[in-house]
């Protein structure tokens, strides 16, 4: 048996007031690196900011990084960095923000790099030499905040690439159940099935080990007894709580274990109609999950062990309840048009085919059997078993 790895942050901060710990760093210069306006209307980004300086430091901001952080975002934040000099990066924010902080982290540290030069997973270089990183999520979802992975939009070709590189987990994690308490329900429903997807694909991973299931397994629990209260009781804290920690432990297990179709297929039908990640996770997971029981008895023991009668009727109840379609032909995010479907189909299917998260996915799925799943998904057809 060869040597496996499980990587998570050195310190995960959690639980209410956990933001304070900002206040007890070390350090000359910090820069924050946040997505659009809600940490600043929320006040978050302030109080962040003050406990840093609080701390002794002085503080920059990066603001702006758009929902699917693209190439350009990235490089216009390194270049800042490079000019500031921090020896701590804070990214606080949705999943975007986080990833982009990553991969600005890696070139403010490695300024030579071309973007091309760090797409094979495990090519990047050692980070660390200048900064060490803090990641606040502001969603219940992506669990940026504990992984070695970030998602950057090439935005010329229409493709989502996702990072891979053990030293990108965060030195320090921090769950505060304040900050994504503001989310609004249906982002509150994309990132919660984001979080189901990461557990259910971490367990089926062909790396998943006996270090990495429990965390998937607890997540998987955690998303369904409680998202939905998140989703209708946006004040509900215990829910709020369950469903920040079922987050970072999903994502325990997916850095480590790695995914699978899901989001293989995921990244590439976002790259090509901008719909939201967690919204593709959760049309395709069930389409996907009736797939890969051919190949896989993981689901089956999921079922046996939180007593589910069958699970992606399980996520497709859930998806109705959290106003998610069944298939993207009826989704109103954005405008799936089938004419362009069919024209980028067969490229979207050799390009998710070809995504490192299809390397983990149980079985040895064809391009053919993406294209189906894709077919299947989009029109909303039942995904028959080879």
């Amino acid at each position: 048996m060869s040597v496996m790895r499980f990587s998570i942050p050195r310190d995960i901060i959690y639980g209410d007031n956990a933001l304070e710990h900002l206040s007890q760093l070390k350090g000359r210069k910090a820069v924050l690196v946040t997505g659009g306006s809600s940490m600043q209307r929320f006040g978050f980004l302030d109080r962040a900011e003050a406990l840093l300086h609080q701390a002794g430091m002085s503080t920059m901001l990066i603001d702006g990084v758009e929902p699917n952080p693209s190439v350009e975002t990235v490089l216009r934040g390194a270049k800042a960095m490079q000019e500031f000099e921090p020896d701590w990066i804070v990214a606080i924010g949705g999943g975007s923000a986080l990833d982009a902080a990553k991969v600005m982290w890696c070139f403010y540290e490695h300024p030579h790099l071309q973007f091309a030069d760090i797409i094979t997973p495990g090519s990047m270089p050692p980070l660390r030499n200048k900064a060490r990183f803090i990641a606040i999520p502001s969603t219940s979802g992506t669990a940026s905040e504990i992984t070695a992975f970030s998602v950057i939009t090439d935005t010329a070709n229409h493709i989502k690439y996702p990072i891979v590189a053990a030293d990108m987990v965060p030195d320090i994690a921090i769950l505060d159940p304040s900050i994504p308490a503001k989310m609004p329900p249906h982002i509150t429903a994309n990132t919660g099935m984001d979080v189901l997807a990461h557990a259910i694909e971490a367990v089926a991973s062909t790396a998943a080990t006996s270090f990495t299931d429990p965390y998937a397994i607890e997540a998987i629990s955690l998303v369904l007894n409680n998202l939905e209260t998140a989703f209708h009781e946006p004040d509900n804290q215990m829910a709020r709580f369950n469903m920040h920690n079922a987050s970072a432990l999903a994502g325990m297990a997916f850095t480590n274990a790695s995914l699978g179709l899901v989001h293989s297929l995921a990244h590439k039908i976002g790259g090509e109609f901008g719909v939201t990640h967690g919204l593709a996770n959760a049309i395709l997971m069930p389409y996907i999950i009736r797939f890969n029981r051919q190949f896989s008895d993981k689901y089956a023991r999921v079922e046996k062990l939180l007593g589910i009668a069958d699970l992606p009727a399980a996520i497709e109840a859930l998806n109705q309840k959290l106003n998610i379609p069944c298939c993207f032909q009826q989704c109103d995010e954005v405008e799936f048009d089938e004419s362009k479907f069919r024209d980028v189909l067969e490229r979207m299917s050799q390009n998710a085919h070809a995504d490192p998260c299809t390397w983990t996915n149980p079985g040895k799925p064809t391009v053919s059997d993406v294209k189906a799943l894709y077919e299947a998904a989009f029109y909303g057809e039942a995904c028959c078993e080879a």
